[in-house]
Parts: structure tokens; sequence; C-alpha cells
């Protein structure tokens, strides 16, 4: 039987700062089983329009999640690209939209019971 690793939880959240675990400070994070980092935009072209590309959310899943946690920011400015909505249902992959603020506490709540895999937006 294959032991699951569990994602890491999100321990405080305000303007611009994301806290992993109670240590590691982030102004945007890719959080997925195992470990979290910075969500570094300029990697993959990212920007507030079109969003959040395929090749964002591939980390999470190369790294064991089963499902996906997007975040829009504080105020919803962040889009999604429909190329990433594509992909995550080709895989069949559930994903998860919301504001930050309701994204850490859909995540925090799923790292209970499944390997899971957010990206977050601390501003905007």
């Amino acid at each position: 039987m294959k032991q699951q690793i569990n994602s890491p939880r999100i321990s405080h959240l305000s303007w611009g700062k994301i806290e992993v675990d109670g240590r590691r400070r982030f102004k945007d994070a890719k959080c997925f089983p195992g470990g979290c980092r910075a969500w570094d935009w300029t990697e993959t072209g990212t920007h507030h329009i079109p969003g959040v590309q395929p090749s964002d959310v591939k980390e999470l899943l190369e790294q064991g999640a089963t499902c996906v946690v997007l975040s829009t920011g504080f105020f919803g400015k962040l889009q999604i690209d429909m190329d990433t909505f594509q992909l995550l249902k080709d895989l069949d992959v559930p994903v998860h939209v919301r504001q930050t603020q309701e994204a850490v506490a859909l995540y925090n709540k799923l790292t209970k019971t499944e390997p899971v895999g957010a990206l977050f937006h601390s501003t905007c």
C-alpha cells in the first residue's frame, strides 16, 4: 500500500504574504504533496490576463497532486487560462477556483483528506 504524502498547510495569510507550516514565507506560493516553493510568474510567463498557465499547474501534478486549488487573488483579479482548465479536465483532475482567502481555507481542509496542490496569489 502506497503511503500518502501530505501537502503542507497554510498557517498565515495576509496581503503580500503567505506563510506555510509556520516557517516558510512567500508572496505567491506553489504548494504540493511533500513541499512548497515560491510561485515565480516569470518562469511561465503568467500575467493577470490570461492568467494561470497550464505549465503553472504541471509541477503540482508531477509532485502527486490529485486535485488542484487555484486562487485568483484577494480581489479576484488573477484569471485562469482556458487551456489550464482543459489540461485538468483531460487528466480528470478536479479543480477548485476561489479568491485567495477562500482558496486557503479550502486547501487547508483538503490537506486532511487528499494529496492536493495549489497556487496562491497574495495580492490583487
